[in-house]
């Protein structure tokens, strides 16, 4: 299991796609995939810490949006429990202010309910395979999912 910042705990994210952006990047910079449907969410990643898929965790910035390339410092919030291709990939759910409402709570979850979806058909149209699902939330703390 990898080692995930906990739950309450502040760390640095790198933005690589701002909120409402539809161009996902990788970290390297280089173009993963264009969304038909731009993201709700600051998404990126977490420097030096590697997720089970053998790129850098990620992790979702609440908030207005940021510029790509911004570095900040956030409170983590919650875990998604996420599995891409058959690997652990987790995300981080984060926000600058180190509060967040039931409201955004239900909304990470029906974009990533969704994005599980899209990224199962991004997937097969590469040929690739291996389970891609939204799995509910994990605690940070113990990697076990909340009730």
């Amino acid at each position: 299991m990898i080692a995930l910042p906990r739950v309450g705990e502040s760390c640095e994210v790198v933005i690589e796609y701002p909120r409402w952006s539809a161009v996902k990047r990788r970290s390297d910079g280089s173009v993963d995939f264009v969304s038909p449907v731009p993201c709700p969410y600051n998404y990126g990643h977490v420097p030096g810490v590697m997720s089970g898929d053998g790129d850098p965790l990620d992790a979702v910035v609440l908030g207005g949006r940021l510029a790509a390339g911004a570095r900040v410092r956030v409170a983590v919030m919650g875990v998604i429990d996420f599995v891409d291709g058959g690997l652990a990939d987790p995300k981080l759910i984060c926000s600058p202010t180190g509060r967040w409402s039931a409201r955004e709570r239900r909304g990470v979850e029906l974009f990533f309910t969704v994005y599980a979806l899209g990224k199962r058909a991004l997937a097969a149209v590469r040929g690739q395979t291996g389970v891609t699902r939204f799995a509910g939330w994990m605690s940070g703390e113990s990697g076990r999912k909340d009730r």
